[in-house]
Parts: structure tokens; C-alpha cells; sequence
């Protein structure tokens, strides 16, 4: 079975955004803290099985434009471009799209997997900043598929997202706002895996 063929079997999608060592271990945006959901990602991971799993990773040229916003992170080939150590054992199974910008949108070949993913019913996304790089995500997503009057539900476990902490960024004000924008916009939140497989059943997606 070729991937064109392989993605069309796919009825659910975990994505774990940006869980990267630059953004957990080491260098000028990473935060500890955020590889606390990381436990939570792997239950999810484990329970999700044989379906589809993509992995996003920031990897950026040296010259990256996005240096004019943020620190210098992430640059290709260096130790903060690998996603940190607990999940690299799922990467060679899954499906993943090095990012240049805050948006898995423009990622190569994301969009185009996407559309190929006919039976695609669920996607779940996890991983960090959740007021940057998953809020990215999630909402211009669920606008393309509006767009497209694709019915797939955009569900968001908040135990399993994270942004950091700094003096002009309190990680819990941040976090809140971005759940408001994302339910505005239409995805559910879900508190936990468990509360997932409850409305998972609910929209009977399973």
C-alpha cells in the first residue's frame, strides 16, 4: 500500500505540535514545564493506535525570517530541532512536517495529506505553545474545512497543551485565551483522554 492509499484509511488524526527539544530542554524559548504534557501525549499516542499520527517539528534555515519575532530556535540540524527524548521512539512510525512559521498550515505536504485523508473524521491536536503554534493550527484549519464542507471535528485535550511561562506571559491567562479563541472558532475542548473517548462515543467517531 502506497501513503496516498495508506491515508485514505485514516478515520482519526493525533497531531503533536512542536513537542521539540528548543521549546522543552534547551535554548532561549524553551520552558521544563511544558514536558509535563508529555506523559499525556504518549496515553494519547498509545491509544490511538494504528491510526494516523503526525508529528510537527520546528525547523528552521539559520537566515529564518521568523528571528525577527522570536530568538533564534530551532535551527535545522542542531539538538533543539529533535523532538525531545520520550518521543522520538513513535517518530519513524508517524507522519511528519518540519515547519518554517508558527502555522503546520504551510507545512510541506501537510495540507496536501489533509485533502487526501478521504475518511477522515477526527483530528486531535496536542503539543505546544498553545497560544502560538497549536491556536495556529486549530482554528485556520477548521476554517479550510468549513470551506470545503469537510465535516471532521477538531478536538483539543487542554491537559495535553502547553505555552510557557515569563513576566509579560503568565502561561494560565495565555492558555485561557487561547481555549476561548479555539471554541470560538468551533473546536471542542476536551479536558482529558478520558473526557476525549466520552465524547468521542458522544459523536460517535470511534
Amino acid at each position: 500500500m502506497n501513503k496516498i492509499e495508506m491515508l485514505k484509511e485514516y478515520k482519526r488524526m493525533l497531531i503533536v505540535v512542536d513537542m521539540v527539544k528548543g521549546f522543552v530542554d534547551v535554548g532561549p524559548m524553551a520552558d521544563k514545564y511544558i514536558d509535563t504534557i508529555t506523559p499525556k501525549i504518549i496515553k494519547l499516542i498509545e491509544d490511538f493506535g494504528n491510526d494516523a499520527i503526525a508529528f510537527i517539528k520546528d525547523n528552521h534555515e539559520a537566515n529564518a525570517l521568523e528571528f525577527k519575532k522570536f530568538p533564534a530556535h530551532c535551527v535545522i540540524g542542531t539538538e533543539e530541532a529533535d523532538l525531545v527524548d520520550e518521543l522520538i521512539p513513535f517518530e519513524q512510525n508517524g507522519l511528519v512536517y518540519p515547519k518554517n512559521s508558527t502555522s503546520t498550515m504551510f507545512a510541506p505536504n501537510f495540507m496536501r495529506d489533509i485533502d487526501a485523508m478521504k475518511n477522515l473524521r477526527e483530528i486531535v491536536v496536542t503539543g505546544c505553545c498553545t497560544d502560538i503554534c497549536v491556536m495556529n493550527l486549530v482554528i485556520p484549519l477548521i476554517n479550510y474545512l468549513d470551506q470545503i464542507n469537510r465535516n471532521v471535528k477538531v478536538i483539543v485535550p487542554k491537559n495535553a497543551v502547553e505555552t510557557y511561562d515569563a513576566e509579560w506571559h503568565k502561561r494560565d491567562e495565555w492558555n485561557e485565551m487561547a481555549f476561548r479563541f479555539m471554541t470560538q472558532a468551533g473546536a471542542i475542548l476536551v479536558e482529558n483522554n478520558e473526557e476525549l473517548k466520552e465524547k468521542e462515543l458522544e459523536l460517535k467517531l470511534r
